[in-house]
């Protein structure tokens, strides 16, 4: 059993350079409360944490109230070398490590020789392959034996995240997914950030509010919504790479194709 951080930064907001308090989300207590209640029901629960924002603050929130859930990323082998930072920046704030979960090193060996090592920028078969090699399969062997999943989507990141629950059953892994921050604003995770003092990818800071593997993400531009930056060849309706493939259900995707850069 995991015991709870001293004083508790998930309770305690940081005080900014002026001197004066920074108030956390009014959604803060209900978001603690949410999560404690899937560690009753579901301990063996984890979160599937890309190290972006929405994670960060998920992430803090568990370790802050000493929650005995699990936590993991997946290291894809194309993050950005800010991004594979952020979990030694994790287990030197909360001294708590996170798992880090890999691809299988001979399937991405046999996928770059047939196809070569951008060959996802060639179509959308191609990208969605890669996604298979390198998240979700590695993704479905850290859920085998779980009851449940958390992940940090938002209903407001994208046109195929609109109807996300906070709670539903997973048809692609067989198992509970919660998304708790479904309803939180991308305003309200940075106030928590800001208010906790929770650390977080600095990419952020450089235009990346959504944040994949290098190839695949680029800074938004002014006036974009906040996954242009994924996998920005292809049309808006079909940027999921399998993780959340259930987010696809009722959204006809068409696809734009590029040439490789």
């Amino acid at each position: 059993m995991t015991m709870p951080l001293p004083k508790s930064p998930a309770t305690a907001p940081v005080t900014s350079s002026a001197g004066a308090s920074v108030a956390p989300p009014a959604r803060w207590p209900a978001l603690i409360e949410t999560l404690r209640d899937i560690a009753a029901r579901h301990p063996d629960a984890a979160l599937a944490s890309s190290l972006a924002a929405e994670d960060m603050v998920l992430t803090h929130a568990i370790f802050g109230a000493g929650l005995d859930l699990g936590i993991f990323t997946l290291d894809t082998g194309r993050l950005n070398a800010e991004t594979v930072a952020m979990i030694d920046r994790i287990a030197a704030r909360y001294g708590r490590a996170i798992s880090v979960v890999r691809p299988d090193p001979r399937a991405v060996r046999e996928y770059v020789e047939a196809n070569g090592l951008n060959a996802f920028y060639e179509s959308v078969p191609l990208r969605k392959s890669c996604c298979e090699i390198r998240k979700v399969e590695p993704l479905r062997r850290a859920l085998a034996g779980r009851s449940a999943w958390i992940t940090g989507q938002r209903r407001e990141q994208a046109v195929t995240r609109g109807e996300l629950r906070e709670s539903e059953d997973d048809p692609v892994f067989g198992l509970r997914k919660f998304n708790p921050l479904a309803a939180w604003t991308h305003d309200e995770v940075w106030q928590a950030i800001r208010a906790f003092g929770i650390p977080y990818n600095p990419l952020h800071d450089r235009g990346y509010p959504s944040i994949g593997c290098e190839p695949c993400t680029r800074a938004i531009r002014p006036g974009e919504d906040l996954r242009a930056g994924r996998w920005w060849w292809e049309s808006s309706d079909s940027k999921e790479c399998g993780l959340h493939a259930g987010n696809l259900a009722s959204i006809p995707v068409s696809v734009v194709s590029i040439k490789t850069p």
